[in-house]
């Protein structure tokens, strides 16, 4: 018998030594941990805010098209912020990655304090086909 969950990695992005991938697909869902804006080439969280929200999304991306699935099957975004002046740069990139007002994922905003320099920290639901 195969194995239930398949582990998504991003190459480059960890969550520190702790022993949680950063996404897992079981049959056709994929449900990330917390992506973060972790820079893959330095394995560092970038101090710019618009740097991290950039990467949030580039991680987004590679996690689903890692699970085998592609940016129309992400479902549903959990964002977790810093603070209200975050909302703006969450919503271009939100508007890059999903450009058709009639086809955007299911989305809600937290404002809450992180650690470890994070301004963003992300929870994804994809369904695949």
């Amino acid at each position: 018998m195969g194995r239930r969950r398949q582990v998504i990695d991003v190459p480059g992005v960890r969550h520190g030594t702790a022993p949680i991938p950063m996404a897992v697909r079981t049959g056709n869902m994929v449900y990330s941990s917390g992506i973060h804006g972790m820079d893959p080439e330095t394995g560092e969280v970038p101090a710019d805010p618009a740097r991290q929200v950039e990467l949030v999304f580039r991680h987004m991306r590679t996690i689903v098209e890692n699970a085998g699935g592609g940016t129309d099957d992400i479902a549903m975004v959990i964002f977790n912020v810093v603070g209200d002046e975050l909302r703006p740069l969450v919503n271009d990139e939100w508007i890059k990655m999903f450009p058709d007002d009639d086809d955007r994922p299911a989305r809600n905003t937290h404002i809450m304090p992180l650690g470890m320099g994070m301004v963003i920290h992300v929870l994804m639901t994809a369904v695949l086909e």
